[in-house]
């Protein structure tokens, strides 16, 4: 899915499947009161998370959410120091991606079936703007479930927002224009963004992938923001 179309300073690990796990106490803890199917999935995230972090020659530990904040923060990993990093996720997909932070300054994967979403939650994902964008690219691209890349895509800006801001950031506050030929895509923040070195980023910018598979495969994005951005520029994005 993102093999090899990210930046070589993000250290990238995918699995379709997953293999038998041995979590650290404090994660499985975490789950231990979940279904096996969460169980699993929470598992294989994590050990993707390790195989990536070794190949940046960092020794994994336990990936825990970080303590404090409010309850919807808690959700988010806390990283070996000097490391930046995101997981994700969906049936049949689980990915990690980590760098250092002196080439990186945050990143954000998320994965999701390439299948449309639910009316309701699509109509709050999506701007009237980004609905006709999906109307359009849906005659001409029926291939790609594009409501839900837009949801993707939303995830993916978010996971890279919240480090650099430990804000949350709503579906409305970022407008998602994709470019259909190149796999691209741009997130226009419509709030005041992170600065980055000095730089204010105003948009992020990231890439999308499909994958041909059971049913309709699945479509993943992805958002790297460097650690020094050019200024008027997008913030981020893989090369």
């Amino acid at each position: 899915m993102l093999e090899g179309v990210l930046p070589p300073e993000i250290a990238l690990e995918e699995l379709f499947a997953d293999p038998y796990v041995e979590l650290f106490p404090e994660e499985a803890e975490l789950v231990a009161a979940s279904d096996a199917k969460r169980q699993r999935e929470f598992a294989t995230a994590r050990l993707c998370a390790r195989k990536a972090l070794v190949r940046l020659g960092i020794e994994p530990g336990p990936i825990v959410p970080a303590a404090d904040g409010p309850p919807w923060a808690r959700r988010a990993p806390r990283w070996p120091d000097g490391v930046v990093g995101s997981m994700t996720h969906c049936e049949g997909y689980r990915a990690a991606a980590v760098a250092r932070a002196e080439a990186v300054a945050s990143v954000g994967v998320d994965a999701e079936p390439n299948a449309p979403l639910p009316a309701n939650i699509a109509d709050t994902v999506m701007l009237p703007e980004e609905q006709d964008t999906v109307s359009r690219l849906s005659v001409h691209h029926p291939e790609v479930a594009w409501d839900r890349l837009m949801f993707s895509a939303k995830e993916s800006v978010f996971k890279a927002w919240y480090p650099l801001t430990r804000r949350w950031l709503d579906f409305p506050e970022c407008v998602i224009t994709p470019d259909p030929d190149l796999g691209t895509f741009t997130g226009t923040l419509r709030v005041p963004g992170p600065v980055v070195a000095g730089v204010r980023i105003d948009r992020f910018a990231g890439l999308w992938r499909t994958s041909a598979g059971p049913g309709k495969g699945h479509l993943a994005t992805a958002v790297v923001v460097p650690t020094r951005p050019v200024d008027g520029a997008p913030g981020g994005g893989p090369k």
